[in-house]
């Protein structure tokens, strides 16, 4: 029986690897018995590899089976370590850019099931009421137990304004439901900010991405233009990570010494250690940092280094616990290997990994339910109306063309100050609506309080 052509071929590259892979156990000083197991192993590959091309009732595409027999040695590895096709390699380079395509869901394999880590704020998938920790057993009827991460990532992504139907299993009920969403361009604005509070300020951080320590920067500096800061709530519920570098610059604003993370691998290259540099002592204010079951990997360095040296304190549910680092490796003709590479362990040295970022106050988050399913009523009650809102209303005769008021610093003073109210309206609702950043507003205050009788 005479081999089929491709099997020649690739028996040849095994071999070269098996060479290379040979002098490189030389160097790490592997055993005779580990370099038998992997000749042997080579074989068997090469063995089935032949039997398919020869028995298969179909005739076989090689380059799909042997993308297959990739994909399923890294999903091996664990949920993170994936093989990415040329355009795969080109849609991570757009996501860590600043926007995709797609339903705006961060997504990872747990237990051999596809899941939802988390939705990204304002999002198809965010709109829709997905939640951390969803399960996603379907993709458009396809099942996703068989998907590896990449698959399940092209799948659901796709062109704008066309649909994707996701099923999602979810621990509390007890059947499976179909959500079909709407694809959009999903811009990812990592930074937001606002005022609380005359001298408390909220920057929300939805994940890393090359410009985050820059706009957290500006965020900042854009707080202390309206008041002294004295306190800043950072959240980071929901918030997926992104690039490590990022992640340990952020927390190195907030840090003047001291190690912020810690990354440990087989190699020496992989063995790194991250830490803080002195700020100047200007973001010396009090600090709540939130966290949730969608806060992973970035934002658990973040929430592990402010915790550890008591810069502030952790509050929610406990984090994600995606405690690795992944390396993306560059290969032929634009694919990419992401392989997981070194764990990261916290100042203190506990590695996260599968356990999460134990929050100082735990504080679940407990939902609005609606006065109201009138969606007429509901739209009316977030909607501020003003006279010069109203069809037909008179006009300021004052305005007129050619007129100049006598005020006009007043006038804008005012337009000025309509705006604030605007901005305390946000506030005042958005506090309503959410439990934990009232409670860390009230921890922020309290701990300014007891610093002033401390003094005092």
């Amino acid at each position: 029986m005479h081999s089929h052509p491709l099997t020649i071929m690739i028996r040849s590259i095994f071999t070269l690897i098996l060479c290379c892979c040979l002098s490189v156990s030389s160097v790490l000083a592997e055993t005779d018995k580990q370099e038998r197991d992997l000749y042997r192993d080579l074989e068997t590959f090469a063995n089935v590899l032949t039997l398919i091309q020869q028995y298969y009732v179909d005739e076989v595409d090689s380059g799909k089976v042997l993308t297959g027999a990739i994909n399923g040695m890294l999903s091996s590895l664990d949920p993170h370590s994936a093989y990415m096709t040329a355009e795969d390699f080109r849609a991570l380079e757009e996501e860590t850019s600043g926007s995709f395509t797609g339903i705006g869901v961060e997504i990872s394999i747990r237990d051999g099931v596809l899941t939802a880590v988390t939705p990204i704020e304002g999002t198809p998938a965010d709109r829709q009421g997905i939640q951390p920790g969803d399960q996603i057993v379907r993709i458009n009827g396809k099942l996703t137990k068989t998907m590896n991460l990449m698959e399940a990532v092209k799948m659901l992504r796709g062109e704008v304004g066309t649909k994707v139907t996701i099923t999602i299993h979810r621990k509390q009920w007890k059947t499976p439901k179909d959500y079909t969403l709407t694809r959009e361009a999903i811009p990812l604005v990592s930074v937001n900010s606002m005022v609380l509070e005359p001298g408390y300020g909220y920057i929300r951080i939805s994940n890393f991405q090359t410009s985050t320590t820059k706009d957290v920067v500006s965020a900042l500096a854009g707080l202390r233009k309206k008041e002294r800061l004295q306190g800043l709530i950072l959240d980071l519920r929901n918030n997926p990570g992104g690039l490590l570098d990022q992640a340990v610059n952020v927390s190195d604003l907030f840090l003047d010494k001291g190690v912020i993370v810690t990354t440990k691998g087989r190699f020496k290259e992989e063995q790194m250690v991250f830490e803080a540099h002195p700020t100047g002592g200007g973001n010396t204010f009090s600090m709540v940092v939130l966290v949730n079951s969608g806060s992973a990997s970035g934002s658990e360095i973040v929430a592990g280094a402010l915790q550890d040296h008591k810069r502030a304190i952790i509050l929610g549910t406990t984090t994600f616990g995606k405690g690795s680092v992944q390396t993306v490796l560059p290969l032929p003709e634009g694919a990419g290997l992401r392989l997981t590479t070194a764990k990261y362990y916290t100042p203190s040295g506990d590695s996260i990994q599968a356990t999460g970022i134990k929050p100082d106050m735990i504080v679940p988050l407990v939902p609005v339910i609606p006065e109201t399913e009138n969606v007429t009523e509901a739209a009316a009650a977030n909607t501020t109306i003003r006279e010069k809102d109203l069809p037909n209303h008179l006009k300021n005769e004052t305005l007129a063309p050619g007129y100049r008021p006598a005020k006009e610093k007043e006038m804008g003073n005012q337009e000025e100050n309509f705006q604030r109210v605007d901005e305390i309206e946000q506030v005042s609702k958005r506090l309503e609506k959410d439990n934990q950043l009232r409670t860390a507003l009230i921890i922020l205050k309290s701990l300014d309080f007891a610093a002033d009788q401390a003094t005092d």
